[in-house]
């Protein structure tokens, strides 16, 4: 699959060093009821939304974005809604080995498919018209490849469905545009990313090919200059979190519980990173 750990307000100078905004503080002590005008709002909102996700608090963090629909973060909103929605039928449906019948089991699953469907729509809906008016808008590039890959991973990865493939080409090319635009552009970076080890790690060589073709250690490399450099605290740690992934998926635990530290202390109320933690120090 798929990221399972992941798989997004204040800048820092890398993730190690991080310098939380007048905002996100502001957040953090009155869950953002009174800071600033009208025009934050949204971004602080976003910023509650964020911190609840990277914390595994996804029901909430779902919740959290409602009220930015039809607000200026509305792309943003769109993919950390249905990021969320992803993680919570992760963690419903495990792994098992028929994930079509878990997901039929699944009592709140269905609920749950269908928000999703229904905010990944409305997300690629909004995407493509600003495409349509403005088609190097680098923004609606890695929003719409993003929401692309959410979908890409929940059919596939999730739910153990051979479709997407659609889906799966409009983000590679989405994203490839962005980063031809913005080389530089920190997220669009980690989603291609994923592209990249995805195809070279799980699928068969022929299909590997034939998806455009993946490399696993172009993948881990921009993966870990991704984590280090400077930028977004929570582009940065979504960085981080790919990493982490990357490194367990790998089996270089020792790689991945420095990693985990790390974010252990960033996101001290992820039950996930927690228990890794605490597994691994033993």
């Amino acid at each position: 699959m798929t990221p399972r750990t992941h798989g997004l307000h204040p800048r820092s100078a890398g993730i190690g060093a991080v310098r939380v905004s007048r905002l996100a503080l502001a957040c953090v002590l009155v869950g953002c009821a009174s800071v600033g005008s009208a025009a934050q709002q949204p971004a602080a909102a976003l910023a509650v939304a964020q911190s609840l996700f990277y914390n595994g608090q996804y029901a909430e963090a779902a919740k959290a974005t409602e009220s930015l629909v039809g607000a200026e973060a509305d792309l943003a909103a769109h993919e950390l809604r249905t990021a969320a929605l992803l993680f919570q039928l992760r963690r419903a449906i495990g792994e098992p080995q028929d994930k079509e019948k878990a997901f039929k089991a699944c009592q709140r699953c269905p609920a749950l498919y269908a928000d999703f469907m229904s905010q990944l729509k409305a997300g690629q809906k909004d995407a493509r018209a600003v495409l349509a008016a403005r088609p190097d808008d680098v923004n609606a590039l890695f929003f719409l490849g993003k929401l692309d890959l959410n979908y890409v991973w929940l059919v596939l990865g999730t739910l153990g469905r051979r479709t997407g493939w659609d889906d799966y080409w409009e983000a590679r090319h989405s994203l490839d545009a962005a980063l031809k635009l913005q080389p530089d552009h920190l997220r669009a970076r980690v989603a291609r990313a994923w592209i990249d080890y995805i195809v070279d790690t799980r699928m068969p060589w022929g299909t590997g090919w034939l998806l455009g073709g993946g490399n696993k250690k172009r993948a881990m490399s921009v993966m870990h200059e991704a984590a280090v450099a400077s930028g977004d605290f929570y582009d940065s740690a979504e960085a981080l979190f790919g990493l982490w992934d990357m490194q367990v998926r790998e089996r270089r635990f020792t790689e991945a519980l420095d990693s985990a530290r790390r974010l252990s202390v960033l996101f001290p109320n992820n039950p996930e990173v927690a228990r890794f933690v605490a597994t691994h120090s033993k």
